[in-house]
């Protein structure tokens, strides 16, 4: 099986329908363990690549920065131009400077550069910001990051969990719009069938403004694999078995109702609830590719498996009807 292409949002360029997050490569565990280490990294990007996967995520933070390394030392053996990098830049890289976070000028000139020596490439496809930056004026970060552009550092700018503040984007590129900057062409807020805050007006937002939209967490944190209950059982070794924010954000009523259309609709296609809550988001008219995260090779594989899944028009309204969006109360 071989992944399909799609545009990435309003750019030039091409992705595969499904990208792969590197959120857990190098991820130090409550043990101190890692959660991937490097040969197991390699392991599942080789994986991703065998099934013509191109599209890799990225960022400075993962793993403290292991993440871009090891991404690094695997595309050194491949052909860098067979792959769109996507990292992201705003978290804390040095706890004692002031100005070792955000999206200042300052910040963003140190970490592009580190980030590209880890990545050992001369540029990024997509730079997204990590969080919007209160502290800095959209101004100087849109101008920054315009000569990025400018200079070949990076292609596309992105937007990373600004949501639910739609208006900071359109801000931002309106600026850029009037001053000649290069816009934010990709989002990436949190978007799946029992997280819908984005569909307030952040989808509509991406609409108006041609921003192609990149889920995270579009199996919100497990649950929609379909691996817990309304009894509240937490199977080991999950999410929820770690994480004790998981039960008050997942296991409501209205999200296991939701569930129950999943698995109704995974019954008639013959697919898992994680392949039908991926497919869901492919089909949507304003979602590129969603991210998916892996610790094995076989996790990967199923999530990939959703790009085989075609819905019909009917299974679709109801996915997307299984939980009410949310509504300015």
């Amino acid at each position: 099986m071989a992944l399909s292409t799609v545009p990435l949002g309003r750019t030039g360029t091409t992705v595969s329908s499904i990208s792969f997050g590197t959120w857990r490569f190098g991820r130090e565990t409550d043990t101190g363990d890692l959660e991937v280490d490097e040969d197991r990294a390699h392991d599942l990007l080789d994986a991703y690549a065998d099934h013509g996967g191109n599209f890799i995520d990225t960022a400075d933070m993962y793993g403290d920065g292991r993440s871009e390394d090891w991404i690094g030392n695997w595309l050194s053996k491949r052909d860098r131009e067979d792959f769109v990098v996507a990292s992201k830049i705003y978290w804390p890289t040095r706890e004692d400077d002031p100005n070792g976070r955000g999206i200042g000028r300052k910040h963003l000139r140190r970490q592009i550069d580190l980030m590209l020596d880890r990545l050992g490439t001369d540029y990024l496809d997509v730079l997204y910001c990590h969080r919007f930056d209160d502290q800095t004026p959209p101004e100087e970060f849109m101008r920054t990051l315009d000569g990025f552009v400018r200079d070949g550092k990076v292609n596309y700018l992105g937007a990373s969990t600004f949501e639910p503040n739609a208006w900071e984007v359109a801000r931002a590129n309106e600026i850029a719009a009037r001053e000649g900057y290069e816009p934010f062409t990709v989002a990436q807020p949190r978007y799946n069938l029992v997280n819908r805050e984005v569909e307030y007006d952040y989808v509509e937002m991406c609409e108006t403004y041609d921003v192609g939209i990149c889920p995270w967490s579009p199996l919100a944190g497990g649950f929609l694999t379909g691996k817990y209950d309304r009894e509240g059982d937490m199977p080991e070794g999950t999410r929820g078995s770690e994480s004790s924010q998981f039960a008050e954000r997942y296991l409501s009523e209205a999200n296991f109702d939701a569930l129950d259309v999943v698995r109704e609709v995974a019954e008639e296609v013959e697919a898992s609830p994680a392949q039908v809550s991926l497919a869901y988001l492919m089909a949507h008219p304003q979602v590129t590719a969603p991210i998916v995260g892996a610790r094995t090779v076989d996790q990967l594989e199923e999530n990939l498996a959703a790009d085989d899944i075609d819905l019909s028009e009917g299974q679709f309204e109801r996915l997307a009807e299984s939980k009410e969006s949310p509504t300015l109360v």
